[in-house]
């Protein structure tokens, strides 16, 4: 089942996006992370389609087609931002509820609206649990081997990493998907479909500012301030939600401990040999976990 993609002005984005499945059938929204776009869906977009869903899969802020509506927009990356661009969406779009599903950046987005905003979200997925994060304490330092999965996020914190990402886009985000999927035996062809999404005008500048903006070393687009004032308290999520982890992820050494910030119905499943990029290496199994979320939602 092909898809067709689309655009629509929401908030302060043209966001691109593409859907599949009928206008008729139930609303699910699926977000992408970092370092990575819509084709992460390609292969569960399509079963869900065929199980009933309208399903959109957006690019998010800074890549791919998705374009800022004004040039004097700040190009935020914090996770109040992304939470807001799919509350956004859902407005556009018409969704009064949707199930809504992600891993990284799409799951944190997810996370943040399933949080604040429950009666807009009938059953979330989330790839590595409870996505939000916890700024005030960002500075506390992990185990020796998490903070050195973590460079890409201190190599960004510098001119350096900026000016890196700028000229090396390419290599640094192929170098992490081989680092944070290490069982996955992508081609370059399906690399390079993904990778036009990083030629994005803003893509640097987006990433830049989260992965400062998440140890408070940047300021936060004030628009956006009640947001994350609210997600400063760590919010339980009480919608009904399947996490995931892969037990292979090279980045996340795994979620099961953020169970007791589920406060509804709550499953956590282990995708055997998968790493990071759950979607697109493990397409059935969280085709079959969205389904699953929403049975569990509808009773």
């Amino acid at each position: 089942m092909s898809s067709t993609v689309k655009t629509i002005n929401a908030g302060v984005l043209s966001i691109a996006y593409q859907e599949y499945g009928p206008a008729s059938g139930w609303p699910c929204i699926l977000g992408h992370g970092f370092p990575y776009d819509v084709h992460a869906y390609d292969q569960a977009a399509p079963i869900l389609a065929q199980a009933g869903a309208r399903v959109i899969v957006p690019y998010l802020r800074g890549y791919g087609p998705t374009r800022f509506l004004k040039v004097e927009t700040p190009r935020s990356g914090e996770q109040a931002a992304l939470g807001a661009d799919l509350l956004v969406l859902m407005d556009a779009l018409h969704f009064e509820r949707a199930v809504l599903g992600g891993y990284d950046w799409g799951g944190r987005a997810s996370c943040v609206v399933a949080a604040l905003w429950p009666e807009r979200v009938l059953a979330l997925v989330s790839a590595n649990s409870y996505n939000i994060q916890d700024i005030a304490r960002a500075i506390e330092p992990a185990s020796a081997a998490e903070e050195a999965a973590f460079w890409y996020q201190y190599y960004f914190h510098s001119e350096r990493g900026r000016r890196g990402l700028t000229k090396n886009r390419r290599e640094i985000t192929r170098l992490l998907w081989r680092m944070w999927s290490p069982t996955w035996a992508f081609d370059d062809a399906t690399f390079d479909r993904t990778a036009g999404a990083f030629d994005n005008p803003d893509f640097v500048e987006v990433v830049i500012h989260s992965y400062r903006h998440r140890y408070g070393l940047a300021p936060g687009d004030p628009r956006y301030a009640a947001i994350e004032a609210a997600l400063a308290a760590q919010p339980p999520i009480a919608v009904p939600a399947i996490t995931i982890d892969g037990d292979a992820d090279g980045v996340n050494p795994g979620a099961a401990h953020h169970a007791k910030k589920f406060a509804g119905p709550h499953q956590h499943r282990i995708f055997e040999g998968a790493g990071h990029n759950l979607p697109q290496e493990r397409p059935e199994e969280w085709a079959r976990a969205v389904i699953d979320a929403r049975a569990i939602a509808l009773g």
